[in-house]
């Protein structure tokens, strides 16, 4: 369970608060106890577990306050189900004589009247986030049958100022790192299939370049400095390849590059602007942005290059294409009379709705479960990380202090 390494943390620009509005149509009723000992823990792992569940969409909090239950209990769940709870997780955290923590946790399906999950962990006083929001995954799993993406991690951008930081951040939003930094743009971050590695652009050459970033290490490689503008990095899901728009034989268009760096291959053949390309997990086709057409619209192509076929028909301007792990639905950024709003398109169908009631949303990125979108608007008249079910019913607000939020994207499980 190792966290970020060589990183530095910012706490003035790196402190979220998560609120879910809302209301799903099916969720399940979970009562989350504080788990005995929290009062000694650095961090309140029910309080995250809960927040995690509610923040996915698929639960709904009992309140389990006011109860003295840990995972040696065995409780009485005729309370539990009188107050409408179909599970009850309880836990304990106890820091051991070598500086550690000793979580415990144990899920009870109040309904049927039995255990059904017992799980624990050893980790170092820096990784008892990590640990809960392992703990969210092991009850969203149990309880929907899909994994859960609570222990990955976000990548996002700050501008406050002149000052430009690349942030790496728990999918809460919580325990943010400065992987980067720099008194020049930064723009367009995408992890690696594998979540070691983050691809960018920087203007510190005050020009586009595009690099990539060893998370832990901050080792950087540059990938593609060629003549003109180099931008929009996009990872092929076997890790080894990258997508790019250069402008190095003209105007912009896609190629694919090394991960290592090397010679580009050129991908399309227009005279139009081609830009923002992003992979299916399949790793066949690639969805980009071009002007064909005579405005912004999505298209699709194969991952070898081909005849792009057009995707978007809604709208005159759609940008910044996101497609989900199953392949099954693509979420965009459309702007309608003047206003961005995130858009989601269930592709067999062609059917797109706006999820939000927001006015300028960017940078749509699924979870790696597929269940969850992470994007930036602006709510309030504050800039903001929120996340969204793929239906809208249910949104979390990732509140941050410091200035400009920008470009989020959601990174793949942790290994």
């Amino acid at each position: 369970m190792g966290l970020l390494g060589g990183a530095v943390a910012l706490p003035a620009l790196a402190q979220f608060r998560v609120e879910v509005t809302g209301v799903g149509v099916t969720q399940l009723p979970i009562a989350i106890v504080p788990f005995r000992g929290e009062d000694g823990s650095p961090q309140k792992i029910a309080a995250i577990v809960q927040a995690d569940l509610e923040r996915s969409g698929q639960f709904r909090a009992v309140d389990g306050t006011g109860t003295a239950l840990d995972e040696a209990s065995r409780p009485d769940l005729g309370p539990w189900r009188q107050k409408g709870a179909d599970a009850l997780a309880v836990g304990s955290v106890m820091r051991l004589a070598d500086g550690r923590y000793d979580v415990r946790m144990r899920l009870w399906d109040v309904v049927r009247g039995q255990e059904v999950l017992v799980h624990s962990y050893v980790v170092a006083t820096g990784d008892l986030r990590l640990a809960a929001h392992r703990i969210s995954d092991l009850i969203y799993e149990k309880l929907t049958g899909d994994k859960g993406a609570f222990a990955t991690r976000i990548a996002y951008i700050t501008k406050n100022g002149n000052r430009y930081v690349l942030w790496v951040a728990d999918a809460d939003g919580e325990n943010s790192q400065s992987a980067f930094a720099s008194n020049e743009p930064i723009i367009s971050p995408a992890w690696s299939p594998d979540g070691t590695r983050l691809a960018y652009v920087s203007f510190e050459s005050r020009k586009p370049v595009v690099y990539t970033h060893e998370v832990a290490g901050g080792r950087r490689r540059l990938i593609a400095n060629f003549r003109g503008s180099n931008s929009a990095p996009a990872w092929a899901p076997d890790g080894r390849t990258l997508a790019v728009t250069l402008t190095r034989d003209g105007g912009s268009q896609l190629y694919t590059i090394g991960a290592e760096g090397g010679e580009p291959r050129r991908l399309t053949q227009s005279a139009s602007i081609d830009t923002e390309p992003v992979y299916s997990s399949d790793g066949r086709s690639i969805y980009f942005v071009s002007d064909r057409g005579g405005a912004p619209q999505i298209y699709r192509m194969g991952a070898g290059g081909g005849e792009p076929q057009r995707v978007t028909f809604t709208g005159s301007y759609n940008i910044s294409p996101a497609i989900s792990p199953d392949g099954r639905w693509l979420a965009y950024i459309s702007r309608i009379n003047g206003a961005f709003k995130l858009q989601v398109m269930e592709l067999a169908s062609g059917y797109a709705q706006s999820i939000t009631d927001t006015t300028a949303d960017e940078s749509p990125s699924f979870a790696p479960n597929g269940r969850l979108l992470v994007y930036a608007t602006r709510q309030g008249g504050r800039e903001a990380l929120m996340t969204s079910t793929l239906d809208g019913k249910i949104k979390a607000r990732l509140a941050g202090q410091g200035g400009d939020i920008r470009e989020p994207d959601w990174g793949p499980f942790l290994r």
